[in-house]
């Protein structure tokens, strides 16, 4: 055992950092160092199972993996699609899901059937460039946003918006409904290129018994 390398584990920050260290724990893999709130550290470490985990925001985990300063992470596919890492994407965990679509007033539905080009305020560029330009051939006006990206429409700033739905309040609340469905998303495993035929045996395993419990749930 004290040959082996250290695995690295980047989580996204959040809800899917601990849905994820939950299914770890069903799987006797625990780090109790992560556990204490209080603490200041930025790398947990199980020197028994000769494991580290970090926390990191969403965006920078497929940045970490890609670069193999994390040889695994946890983050959602619509992080995946956006940063367009090199990275092997191998299991959906099933749990965070929700939808990116196309929302607006229902006045928008129509500039959207007669693809006439129009304002899409979004905070995921690259997945609504992908969406208008290559599966719906219509051309668009991208701005991006990074705050409430609801405000676009409301404001004049956009005719509609690329956006993340959950349960659709927000946007109830707003005067906003889903127009299209681009995606649907969940949280995801991504592995780096290099560890995944380095650490063959032991992340494959990984994701064999990760599976088996999503499955099971």
């Amino acid at each position: 055992m004290s040959t082996e390398r250290y695995l690295t584990f980047a989580l996204g920050k959040g809800r899917l950092a601990n849905k994820t260290l939950e299914l770890l724990e069903q799987l006797g893999i625990t780090c109790e160092e992560m556990k204490d709130k209080n603490s200041r550290k930025l790398i947990f470490v199980n020197e028994e199972l000769k494991l580290k985990f970090f926390l990191s925001k969403g965006p920078d985990v497929p940045t970490y993996v890609e670069h193999g300063a994390a040889d695994i992470g946890v983050v959602g596919k619509d992080t995946i699609i956006e940063e367009n890492r090199r990275v092997y994407e191998v299991l959906d965990l099933g749990f965070g899901k929700c939808r990116m679509c196309v929302c607006g007033p229902a006045s928008a539905r129509e500039l959207l059937q007669h693809h006439e080009r129009i304002r899409v305020a979004t905070k995921y560029p690259l997945i609504a460039k992908d969406y208008f330009y290559n599966k719906k051939h219509q051309t668009v006006d991208i701005i991006k946003l990074n705050g409430s990206v609801e405000l676009g429409p409301i404001v004049g700033l956009s005719d509609v918006i690329v956006d993340i739905v959950e349960t659709g309040s927000t946007l109830r609340e707003n005067g906003l409904e889903v127009l299209e469905e681009v995606c649907p998303l969940s949280a995801r495993m991504i592995v780096n290129q290099v560890s995944m035929k380095m650490e063959y045996e032991r992340i494959n395993k990984l994701i064999h018994d990760m599976k088996k419990l999503v499955k099971a749930e």
